[in-house]
């Protein structure tokens, strides 16, 4: 048997009875990082051996820890640092692996920081998607907003402290009418939850000295986003929708610009408009 099993994702006391049970009475503990598991299993007095198990190495010691469940009749408990395992966290390998190879997999409930951040959010959502960390770079970043600022009516992102500024910043940039709750510390002593626009919490990150420590849980509500709708992909060639606006009288420096800013790569509009020149000089 494999069984998932969420841990704390700051508290100790929300482990449960049954997550402690389950670790006494495994034969091995799959874990993230051995040594922050190590505090928790010292602090309940469990003793079950572990392994690492993480997102560098998942793939093969998945294959060799299902492998020994089979031959050795063994039962194993897969754990990440906090949270629950394979919810934007390792573990959806072994899990994959397990189901494969007919070993049993068991839930065993627990900590979610998406979920408690919904929880204290406020947003009353029928439905909301969880995205885990968006990209870094800024353009992508903007383009991937954009998309799901089209789609959803509630979005969860996590975010580093060190990066959370930039993320409310492109939500500010790109998701007029969003509506933010943004959790830290969820549990902690600390916890701290901000709600308001993107930019109301900026300035509150902005005005907070610590707002660089803690994990961060963002909840979007986008239901009052306003969004201009998409310019529909023509089907023509760059070379036919240049010769087109030429044919309206534009100049071709003009059309370029024109293309460009509908949303075609530059670098493409151009050797379509040298493609286009040798046409017509021809």
């Amino acid at each position: 048997m494999l069984y998932v099993v969420a841990t704390p994702i700051g508290n100790l006391s929300d482990m449960s009875p049954r997550a402690i049970e389950t670790l006494k009475n495994v034969d091995l503990i799959c874990a993230e990082d051995t040594r922050v598991t190590k505090k928790l299993t010292n602090h309940f007095g469990i003793e079950t051996p572990l392994i690492s198990c993480h997102q560098h190495n998942e793939k093969s010691r998945g294959d060799e820890i299902t492998d020994r469940m089979l031959q050795e009749g063994i039962d194993v408990a897969v754990v990440t640092d906090a949270g629950t395992p394979a919810i934007s966290d390792p573990g959806t390998e072994i899990v994959r692996l397990a189901a494969q190879k007919g070993i049993p997999v068991v839930a065993v409930a627990g900590p979610s920081a998406c979920i408690a951040a919904v929880s204290v959010s406020g947003f009353d959502f029928s439905a909301f998607t969880f995205y885990g960390f968006l990209p870094r770079e800024n353009k992508p970043l903007k383009e991937k907003l954009l998309q799901i600022g089209r789609c959803g009516e509630g979005a969860v992102f996590h975010e580093s402290p060190h990066r959370v500024k930039a993320l409310v910043q492109a939500i500010a940039d790109t998701l007029p009418g969003a509506m933010l709750s943004v959790s830290c510390d969820l549990t902690k002593l600390h916890e701290l939850t901000l709600r308001g626009t993107p930019e109301e919490i900026l300035a509150a990150l902005l005005a907070n000295e610590k707002s660089e420590k803690g994990e961060y849980c963002l909840v979007a509500d986008l239901r009052n986003v306003q969004l201009p709708e998409e310019k529909p992909v023509s089907a023509a060639s760059l070379e036919a929708q240049l010769f087109d606006l030429l044919l309206q009288g534009m100049e071709l420096r003009d059309a370029i610009e024109t293309l460009v800013n509908n949303g075609e790569k530059k670098n493409a509009v151009k050797a379509a408009a040298l493609h286009l020149k040798e046409y017509v000089d021809a």
